[in-house]
């Protein structure tokens, strides 16, 4: 005790401190008062050293995987300039002929489309207006507004968070980099679109809105149900309103897609997503896809992962109280609801980003910059001339699901990382504090907007 009032006296008490539990003692006192003895400090002096050590030589090399695309650049732009929409922008053409089918009044789930369409009708509506024009220019002009829709999403979420421009410079040249918006361009898929939602209701959630996140929530479920497990992350902190919100919001989208389409689309939706295989391809990431990979039935690696959802809402309720709801909770749960989803792509991980970069805000900035490095590589390195059949080729096309869980890892490590005592984020990445949007004041906020129990 006498050695927090020296380290009061001092000045190095965490801003936000409440009780004696935060504060922030600096490694001198405690080494001074016998809390941690000299070993530790050295070996902890080295594992950091290690892990910086580790973590550049990672941004090297994905440094060099940048550098071998720009020496040859006709092996990405090539593929992004494709006019052969129905083989290789392929998923954009999918939503694109079910896009057209609603706008005739034919079934959308129906169509020459070379893939099914797995979304529900929600999506062929909001994608409705690309009907009037032809599907490659429908493409481009889509593809530049996923482009738009991205780099909006890392750019507000470095502004809430406060980052230098610096560090959001790099954050975003990483984005830029990545193999998961790279594919996601090339296929034209919808991922922005979901990170839009998500970032509006985490940036809602910080100004203490609850209620209205939850329903920004319900909406990205109603776009992609295999997300819907985030809407719990309201009910295991017991704030009963914004889970109401999250449900409600989720059934009324859902609700318009399904009236505009006709309620023969809900029906043909459903039995479309039951039917559908797990994908044992290396750029299935999710648990259930890691079984088929290793010649298992998918059911276990669906249990897995529901011990794995299960797990980490356990763990978001056991410490609903130190737990801020505008850190990386919502990550890690949504991190687990893709370890659970049947098909979780590898382009999934750009929903993840947003918690990745709070980690910077947490003094975790070296784990930061491997979780934005690691994704620079694409699915395609992991493709070499081995027997399918083997373990060894079954490890190495695993690599994304092994990403996707360290994210999962991080993430649940840091959504109590902001109430354990940790200094302000004052640090080279993030400047002075940023006290209008302090955790405590968001999550105060957040508990007396709806009734707790």
């Amino acid at each position: 005790m006498n050695d927090i009032r020296n380290a009061t006296a001092h000045g190095i008490v965490h801003p936000d401190a409440g009780s004696e539990e935060q504060f922030y003692i600096p490694e001198q006192v405690r080494i001074a008062s016998g809390a941690v003895s000299p070993k530790d400090v050295a070996q902890s002096s080295h594992l950091t050293t290690a892990i910086r050590v580790g973590t550049g030589l990672l941004v090297l090399t994905a440094i060099g995987e940048v550098v071998l695309r720009v020496s040859n650049p006709s092996l990405v732009i090539t593929p992004l300039m494709s006019n052969d929409v129905y083989e290789t922008h392929v998923d954009f053409d999918t939503f694109w002929n079910s896009a057209v089918a609603l706008t005739h009044g034919d079934d959308i789930y129906e169509t020459p489309a070379k893939l099914n369409n797995l979304n529900p009708p929600l999506v062929s509506v909001l994608l409705a207006p690309l009907a009037a024009l032809d599907v490659l220019t429908a493409y481009r002009a889509f593809s530049m507004l996923l482009l738009l829709m991205m780099l909006g999403s890392v750019l507000a979420v470095c502004l809430h968070l406060r980052l230098r421009p610096a560090v959001t410079a790099l954050a975003t040249l990483a984005v830029l980099a990545s193999s998961p918006l790279y594919g996601t361009l090339m296929l034209g898929q919808v991922y922005p679109l979901l990170l839009v939602g998500l970032v509006a209701g985490w940036i809602a959630q910080r100004r203490g809105r609850p209620v209205l996140a939850s329903v920004l929530f319900g909406i990205v479920v109603a776009l992609k149900p295999s997300l819907a497990p985030i809407l719990l992350l309201a009910a295991v902190q017991r704030q009963w309103l914004p889970f109401k919100a999250g449900i409600a919001g989720a059934a009324v989208a859902s609700l318009i897609g399904v009236l505009v389409a006709g309620p023969s689309s809900a029906w043909a939706w459903l039995r479309i997503a039951l039917s559908e295989p797990v994908s044992g391809w290396v750029d299935n990431a999710s648990l259930p896809g890691l079984a088929v990979r290793f010649a298992m039935p998918s059911a276990i690696g669906t249990v897995l992962g529901l011990a794995v959802l299960a797990g980490t809402l356990w763990w978001c309720a056991r410490h609903r109280d130190r737990i801020d709801p505008t850190g990386t909770a919502l990550w890690a749960v949504l991190a687990a609801a893709l370890l659970f989803s049947p098909i979780a792509w590898h382009n999934y991980l750009m929903l993840l980003w947003p918690g990745v970069l709070a980690l910077i805000t947490l003094g975790r900035s070296e784990i930061a910059v491997i979780a934005l490095a690691v994704p620079v590589f694409p699915v395609s390195f992991t493709l070499e001339s081995l027997p399918h059949s083997s373990v060894t080729a079954a490890v190495k096309h695993s690599f994304y699901c092994a990403v996707l869980v360290g994210y999962w890892a991080v993430l649940v490590h840091g959504t109590t990382l902001s109430a354990l005592g940790s200094p302000a984020p004052t640090s080279a990445a993030t400047g002075d504090p940023d006290l209008r949007d302090s955790p405590k004041a968001n999550a105060t906020s957040a508990q007396s907007a709806s009734p707790t129990t």
